[in-house]
């Protein structure tokens, strides 16, 4: 199936805290729920996530989960993660990577609700990026690298999204997403002190929180609240 593409984030500052000692930003956005660590250059991200099944009615809805760099603040995105989706009824998974603002490319593997993944982007330094993505219950991985003449290293992010074709598209309702050791540029993301996402619509609804990260600054949960308006 087709992946709908992702979009740099649209974020609106809240508030900032002290979670485990880091200041940690509060941020919504119309499109992203997670945590995207800025202001420093980022070369690498990395996370785990367990795939989330989703419920289905009838409506045609999507869900995709990521870690990527940049898209906090600058126009680039480069990202691998998982898609859940809900078309005419039916649960639809799958797996990708996107170099953004290109089109997404989907991977042949079979993405099964359940499964471990673990996700990692890196930058050489000189713009040549290395995605990977691994199932690591099944025991496939992709890897894939990329060149780009546009990225800044500017953000590292571990994000659930409401994927983007001509607006947002409907969040799927995934439950909840456990994402564990996320890092950036190989230290724990809280480290980085991190913008903490909610998702909420432009029409004021929130559709996803991300919960505080765990006292390791590695490990979160991002719950599905709507499919929004």
């Amino acid at each position: 199936m087709r992946h709908h593409g992702t979009s740099a984030a649209h974020l609106t500052p809240v508030s900032s805290v002290h979670h485990n000692g880091k200041i940690v930003l509060h941020d919504t956005s119309d499109n992203w729920a997670g945590y995207a660590a800025t202001g420093s250059t980022y070369t690498s991200v990395s996370a785990s996530w367990v795939q989330p099944s989703v419920s289905c009615g009838s409506e045609d809805t999507y869900s995709s989960f990521w870690v990527g760099i940049d898209g906090d603040g600058t126009s680039s995105v480069e990202q691998t993660g998982t898609e859940a989706d809900c078309s005419s009824g039916q649960a639809e998974y799958s797996s990708w990577y996107e170099m953004y603002p290109a089109n997404p490319v989907n991977f042949s593997d079979t993405v099964t609700p359940g499964d471990s993944f673990t996700a990692s982007v890196s930058d050489d330094g000189s713009g040549t990026f290395t995605l990977t993505l691994t199932d690591n219950t099944a025991g496939w991985s992709e890897t894939t690298n990329q060149s780009s003449s546009t990225a800044q290293d500017g953000s590292a992010e571990v994000i659930a999204e409401a994927p983007y074709s001509n607006g947002v598209l409907p969040l799927s309702d995934f439950g909840t997403v456990d994402f564990t050791g996320a890092t950036a540029n190989g230290s724990p993301i809280g480290d980085a002190s991190p913008t903490q996402i909610n998702l909420v619509s432009d029409g004021g609804v929130t559709e996803a929180t991300t919960s505080g990260l765990d006292s390791s600054g590695e490990d979160f949960s991002v719950t599905w609240e709507s499919t929004g308006s």
